[in-house]
């Protein structure tokens, strides 16, 4: 089936105004012509979009259904003419970056902002994703840069170090682990956990460790960021497993417990598939983010 954007736009103005004669107005057709293409289009899908009644026109399911789909698209729309716009101004310079969790919340919004302040021309596309994915998506030449954890191979890639952290638990200040220097991640998994949403990099992380020790984390709640990690920990609520770097200096409520598995020290390197064949931005962003680390 073929869709055309004015269809599209008719469904919704009739959506919106409940009359084909007001709908016909708002996308600029003479009413036998709006009527013409609904009736077109309702008989290639072969099912009414809307319900004809003395008051007007309503959507029915299948309307309803068409009809949130081409908001979608134009939504979609929006946005690429949003990414387009800063082309025409001058703009011809963009890096897309992969990072994980721990360098997204940590560390990266720093060190973009310094960058992006120093060369205003430039954008950035930043997204979140497990270090695995990272990995591939670098190797297959589908993202310029990535930040990844540095665990286990990474798929010949050129690496450089960017900075280093460490996950660590928190328990609530008066918890009877509170006391503890270190434990193992296989101490805890009865306990109840605050954790990050789930598709977050390090709630995917925790689930797959968990799962290697034959077990699955009892989430009693999932929150949007690190800060609300430690502040519902400090409620009481769970404990919680988070870099080092994201919990507060002397943060109220909560105590930090070292974690001795040898995944816990979460030192996060930068990736390219080869920094020679990098473009002049992807570049100047990579020894940017090189030079905050040796810094």
């Amino acid at each position: 089936m073929r869709y055309d954007l004015p269809d599209l736009r008719l469904v919704a103005a009739i959506a919106d105004s409940g009359s084909l004669t007001r709908a016909a107005e708002l996308v600029h057709l003479a009413p036998s012509s709006a009527s013409h293409r609904l009736t077109q289009l309702e008989a290639v899908l072969g099912v009414p979009l809307f319900a004809r009644h003395a008051r007007g026109l309503t959507p029915t399911a299948a309307g309803e259904s068409l009809l949130r789909h081409a908001r979608q698209v134009f939504a979609q729309l929006e946005q690429m003419h949003a990414d387009l716009a800063p082309y025409a101004g001058g703009l011809h310079r963009q890096v897309t970056v992969f990072a994980n969790t721990n360098a997204i919340n940590c560390f990266l919004p720093e060190d973009l902002g310094d960058f992006l302040r120093e060369h205003p021309q430039v954008r950035i596309s930043l997204e979140e994703q497990p270090s695995p994915a990272i990995i591939q998506a670098v190797a297959a030449g589908q993202v310029e840069l990535g930040v990844v954890a540095a665990e286990g191979s990474l798929a010949g890639l050129e690496n450089q170090p960017y900075r280093r952290d460490r996950l660590v638990l928190i328990v609530p200040a008066e918890h009877p682990l509170a006391g503890r220097a270190a434990l193992a991640f296989a101490d805890v998994l009865a306990e109840p956990f605050v954790c990050l949403h789930a598709g977050s990099a390090i709630h995917t992380f925790m689930m797959n460790h968990a799962a290697r020790l034959g077990s699955r984390l009892d989430v009693r709640i999932q929150v949007r960021s690190f800060n609300a990690v430690w502040r519902m920990v400090a409620a009481g609520v769970g404990i919680g497993m988070v870099p080092r770097s994201a919990v507060p200096r002397n943060a109220p409520g909560v105590a930090t417990v070292e974690i001795t598995d040898a995944w816990a020290p979460r030192d996060l390197q930068l990736c390219v598939r080869s920094r020679a064949a990098l473009r002049p931005t992807a570049a100047a962003l990579f020894e940017y983010l090189a030079g905050k680390a040796r810094s």
